[in-house]
């Protein structure tokens, strides 16, 4: 029986929303970040991460076999729901090959970054296109301190 990391050599990336549970605290999204940057370094995913008090948007990016592993845990995490898968894609190179999980929060400094997405004032992520959304999280992952 062949490893299920048989298909390594295939780089996927994979963007997708969700919304959050209403009785997810801040605790909550610290422990889910965390999780994740462990997880993703054990599995070889890297990837950005922007939430807001609503919604999440994240694209992870790694293994073929990983990603999907990764999409079936997230579809059974009780801490959101309604996950809509924007776009997957075989990559060539990884767009944040540093981090196991990069985040970007919404802020004053990044408000700007996030209205220039949205099509509407409040920022929701289902109504963005594949491309907005790699773009969003580009410019919010070159965005520095």
């Amino acid at each position: 029986m062949k490893p299920m990391t048989s298909d390594a050599h295939i780089l996927m990336s994979m963007t997708y929303a969700s919304r959050a549970n209403p009785n997810v605290s801040a605790k909550d999204f610290n422990e889910i970040l965390q999780q994740a940057q462990v997880n993703n370094a054990v599995n070889g995913i890297t990837g950005m991460l922007t939430f807001n008090k609503d919604y999440f948007l994240q694209t992870v990016e790694g293994p073929r076999a990983q990603i999907n592993h990764l999409l079936y845990s997230l579809i059974g995490d009780q801490r959101h729901h309604d996950l809509q898968i924007i776009e997957t894609r075989e990559l060539t190179h990884r767009a944040w090959p540093e981090w196991s999980m990069n985040y970007a929060s919404p802020t004053e400094k990044n408000a700007a970054i996030y209205l220039k997405y949205s099509t509407t004032i409040d920022f929701n992520p289902y109504l963005l296109s594949a491309k907005s959304a790699q773009n969003l999280m580009t410019e919010l992952s070159n965005q520095r301190d």
